[in-house]
């Protein structure tokens, strides 16, 4: 599954992260006085690169730590299917990267206050603390290719705008120190979903829906991309929209389907899910017919963007089941 937002630009403004340099200033602080107390300079081993965190340990395993160097947050469950595809990928990268940035596992069901102090509403979720600074990175299992691609603008960031260099990292440090993680074996497909997310980057949406369904054509349940396509058709279907009309024909016409529809859309890129949802199962409640089978399948498809593992997915489908019986 892909995860929401994967450009960090679209999750983010990092550039405009309050106080980046009050926040530079005091991670300074913080290094020279590691260095001063015999604390900073030495070299970790690849296993001290992913650690499982919990609430007791998060102001020193997460906060301070990332004055050193930037934090990845892997929040999982044991229960999350997702969270068993992206944590051995992220693992693996954690490793790979040799000290630029450290992995922090939260399991959820034990850190119950850590995943409401971050807003999680679903998982895996991933985020970053820089410097102190928490930074959303995406939701949901995730394309290597798109897991590196946000990793390096993180290394980036963190070096450019706040100094941080990473870890240096023990390279005589025995074999067995270091996580095993197994091999992540390409796919048939990583070409073409690699191509798909190219698209994406660059604006054209239609390469992006036809790289998608090139996927799907032979694999029809590739979860990556049914995904990626529902995406990339929400975007299509309101790049060339004027928002100010589409809610203005929405709130004067509650009965037309599809300007509901079209406002749905809006929600849900602008973040709305909630809104999104509800303004649908709504319409269900106030049509028949084909009306009410193209509202329904619009609200599937926008499950598909969202993810089924999300919570509001969840409520969300009993909500459309009692609208519609």
């Amino acid at each position: 599954m892909q995860p929401r937002n994967m450009s960090m630009s679209g999750v983010v403004d990092l550039a405009a992260v309050k106080a980046a340099q009050e926040a530079k200033a005091k991670a300074e602080q913080a290094r020279a006085e590691a260095a001063r107390q015999g604390g900073g300079g030495g070299a970790v081993s690849p296993a001290s690169l992913v650690i499982d965190v919990d609430e007791a340990g998060f102001e020193h395993e997460v906060l301070q730590r990332s004055t050193e160097v930037p934090v990845v947050i892997d929040f999982w469950a044991e229960w999350c299917e997702p969270c068993k595809q992206l944590s051995p990928v992220l693992e693996r990268l954690a490793v790979e990267y040799n000290g630029r940035f450290v992995l922090a596992k939260i399991d959820v069901d034990a850190n119950q206050m850590l995943m409401q102090q971050f807003g999680v509403q679903g998982i895996p979720a991933v985020f970053a603390v820089v410097a102190g600074q928490a930074l959303p990175l995406f939701q949901g299992a995730a394309g290597e290719a798109q897991i590196r691609g946000t990793l390096d603008q993180l290394v980036q960031v963190a070096e450019q705008r706040f100094g941080l260099t990473g870890l240096t990292v023990d390279a005589d440090a025995e074999p067995g120190s270091a996580p095993e993680v197994p091999e992540m074996p390409a796919g048939p497909y990583d070409a073409l979903l690699e191509a798909a997310v190219q698209a994406l980057d660059a604006g054209d949406l239609g390469g992006a829906v036809q790289a998608y369904k090139n996927v799907l054509s032979d694999d029809p349940g590739n979860t990556e991309a049914k995904l990626g396509l529902a995406q990339a058709e929400l975007l299509q279907r309101v790049q060339s929209a004027d928002p100010q009309q589409v809610r203005k024909d929405a709130a004067e016409r509650p009965g037309d389907v599809q300007a509901q529809i079209a406002a749905a859309d809006l929600d849900l890129v602008g973040g709305h899910v909630e809104d999104a949802f509800g303004r649908l199962i709504d319409a269900v409640g106030r049509t028949a017919g084909d009306d009410r089978d193209a509202v329904r399948l619009r609200l599937l498809e926008l499950f598909e963007v969202v993810g089924a593992d999300d919570p509001r997915v969840t409520a969300a489908r009993r909500a459309l089941a009692r609208a519609l019986f």
